[in-house]
């Protein structure tokens, strides 16, 4: 029996977690060199920070590993299938969906909550972190997203 293989859902966006040493789930945004503003999704065309004194051609730009942790900023669920591109499961699964502001970046990333998490189970300024899950999945892969979840909580 063969194991399905894990491919990102939106490539470019996330780390995976697959190397057994490495640093685990991480968004990936860029950064300015010149004032540190961070982006997510990533930024390649200049910083758009107006207090920026760095040069606007996008070279002050380089790829950055967002924090993994943050705190709860706002949070709701999802009732109803999403509209294309969105591909969900079969059947439909209500899901809860987290507004987190990350720890070191002070900017906030919105994101799927682990499958297991109801609104019921989360609050404004809970502590979370990244993990990845499963969005859907076909007869040759498992498509995988970034997602939050309870610090502390293991998938």
């Amino acid at each position: 029996m063969s194991t399905k293989q894990r491919r990102p859902a939106v490539a470019g966006w996330f780390t995976t977690g697959d190397a057994p040493d490495g640093p685990g789930v991480r968004l990936l945004g860029t950064r300015c060199t010149a004032c540190g503003t961070p982006y997510f999704p990533r930024n390649d065309l200049a910083c758009r920070n107006p207090g920026c004194g760095g040069p606007k051609d996008g070279s002050e730009l380089e790829e950055h590993a967002l924090s993994p942790r943050g705190r709860i900023w706002s949070y709701t669920d999802a009732r109803y299938t999403p509209p294309p591109p969105y591909v969900a499961a079969d059947p439909f699964r209500p899901f809860a969906i987290a507004a987190v502001e990350l720890e070191a970046e002070r900017m906030i990333v919105l994101g799927q909550v682990v499958p297991d998490v109801t609104t019921a189970d989360l609050a404004v300024g809970m502590e979370v972190e990244l993990t990845e899950g499963v969005l859907y999945e076909d007869d040759e892969a498992q498509y995988t997203v970034w997602m939050w979840r309870p610090s502390g909580r293991r998938a």
